[in-house]
């Protein structure tokens, strides 16, 4: 059986859990990491010497760390056509969005995750957290934009593009801020919520 190794509070591990959901794969989830220890492990680190979470261990001994990459190899296994694009140039435009998650979106918000789930009141950092809606607004705008345009991020259906993605949103929403109204997001981010596949992932407090 598939084996997921991170606790659920992980943006990254929540990205793997919904993967697997969607694809109706079967899994062992073994919680990891923070309160949990084991990546420090000198066996967790054999097979993934970052020793952070998610790690996949997949038949025959198969093991993946990095979480969009764990999504794509899933996807292309299980769910090549749909959630896996067949055509070249959907499935770049679908890795396109996974990558500007990993690189732009997930560091503009990520800050201010830290300052107010993980940090206590009296040590937050006011300009962090500033910093980080002011540059998170915009990629959001962005999102909104092209969810005008069609109904999910790519290929007109929904695919691996959208998991990273509504990761990262669940987290922004979860935040004790004024959200502005977008619309055509929240109109997705509620499509993509209402997934039986994500029931015990965008039902998660943040922590």
């Amino acid at each position: 059986m598939l084996r997921i190794w991170g606790r659920i509070t992980s943006l990254n591990v929540r990205k793997v859990v919904f993967t697997a959901q969607l694809l109706g794969i079967p899994f062992e989830q073994v919680d990891a990491g923070l309160a949990y220890g084991v990546v420090q492990t000198p066996e967790y680190k054999a097979k993934n010497p970052n020793s952070l979470v998610p790690l996949l261990e997949d038949e025959d001994g198969f093991t993946l760390w990095e979480s969009n990459v764990i999504v794509r190899y899933l996807c292309a296994r299980h769910g090549a056509g749909g959630l896996y694009p067949q055509a070249l140039r959907e499935r770049f435009d679908a890795e396109r969005w996974m990558d500007w998650q990993q690189a732009t979106l997930n560091p503009a918000g990520r800050n201010a995750f830290i300052q107010l789930v993980r940090t206590p009141a009296e040590r937050r950092d006011a300009a962090a957290l500033a910093q980080s809606q002011a540059e998170t607004g915009p990629l959001l705008d962005m999102l909104d934009a092209q969810l005008a345009r069609q109904s999910f991020l790519a290929a007109g259906h929904l695919t691996m593009a959208d998991i990273p993605v509504a990761a990262d949103v669940h987290r922004w929403l979860g935040l004790p801020l004024q959200h502005a109204g977008r619309p055509h997001l929240a109109r997705w981010f509620e499509t993509i919520r209402g997934l039986p596949a994500a029931r015990g992932v965008f039902d998660v407090p943040l922590s």
